[in-house]
């Protein structure tokens, strides 16, 4: 995968709503649709910070929704497709490395391990189940491929799913028109600030706990904005730092940061 299929542009937008980890709770993100619907305009930007699924029990009703909104956005003149961004969460990293999971040297440690991170709902969601894996991974690898390619055959038959799997990004950024200087960057959970950006690979996903030692800017970029973070200390906002987790998927709100062009944060929504 190349640079521009890894990481979004965002340019230079009128506004940036940046909305949280999600976790599978559809009725929350349903209402935070209501409420950025009502005033999503063109020449804003609409970005998802992964963990958009595992956790919540209606992982399939999320994804519907979240497709039956990018629909409803599409359609107001002057939205494009660009507009949207989804970027690839710890919950969507697992799910995938899950329909991999036969060449895993030790798939039944690792499917138990994702399990308890919560990719339980997601694996229920397209009919699957730990003890069918584990008997999969007991049988061999023919019978593990045969039960990841079930699961498989599961998301491709949702409408919609399979294709927004495939757009998940690593990262987005915005960066001034004219000097093209990056300005804010949006990760799932973290960075390794002591590592460049193409090369921060699963820093996105499991790099969390570094985040409190970020005092400064990163790489160029003036604030780094993250929807989950791992230790569930809530909303948080520092000069060089935004965290969008309101603990939705662990009894907490689904949060929403809205961002002005320079950068600033103008609001958080949280229901």
């Amino acid at each position: 995968m190349n640079e521009q299929e890894r990481f979004v542009v965002l340019g230079r937008p009128r506004r940036i709503w940046a909305v949280g980890a999600i976790h599978g709770d559809v009725d929350r993100l349903a209402a935070l649709h209501d409420d950025i619907g009502a005033r999503f305009q063109p020449g804003d930007r609409l970005i998802y910070l992964g963990n958009l699924i595992g956790r919540g029990p209606r992982v399939r009703d999320t994804m519907d929704e979240l497709l039956s909104f990018r629909r409803a956005v599409l359609s107001v003149r002057g939205v494009i497709v660009s507009d949207l961004v989804y970027l690839r969460g710890g919950q969507e990293e697992m799910w995938q490395k899950l329909l991999q999971l036969q060449f895993a040297p030790n798939p039944t440690e690792v499917l138990q391990w994702m399990m308890t991170q919560g990719v339980d709902a997601t694996l229920a969601a397209y009919g699957g189940s730990a003890y069918q894996g584990v008997a999969a991974a007991r049988d061999g690898a023919v019978s593990l491929a045969r039960w990841t390619g079930q699961l498989r055959t599961a998301q491709r038959a949702a409408p919609g799913h399979d294709t927004l799997f495939a757009a998940l990004r690593r990262a987005a950024y915005t960066e001034r028109r004219q000097e093209r200087l990056p300005e804010l960057l949006f990760v799932n959970a973290g960075i390794d600030t002591s590592r460049p950006l193409a090369a921060q690979g699963d820093s996105f996903w499991w790099g969390g706990g570094a985040w409190s030692r970020i005092e400064g800017p990163y790489a160029g970029f003036g604030r780094v904005v993250r929807g989950y973070d791992p230790g569930h200390g809530g909303l948080a906002a520092t000069p060089a730092t935004v965290t969008l987790d309101g603990g939705c998927g662990f009894s907490g709100t689904l949060a929403c940061g809205c961002f002005g062009p320079d950068g600033e944060l103008l609001e958080v929504v949280e229901v």
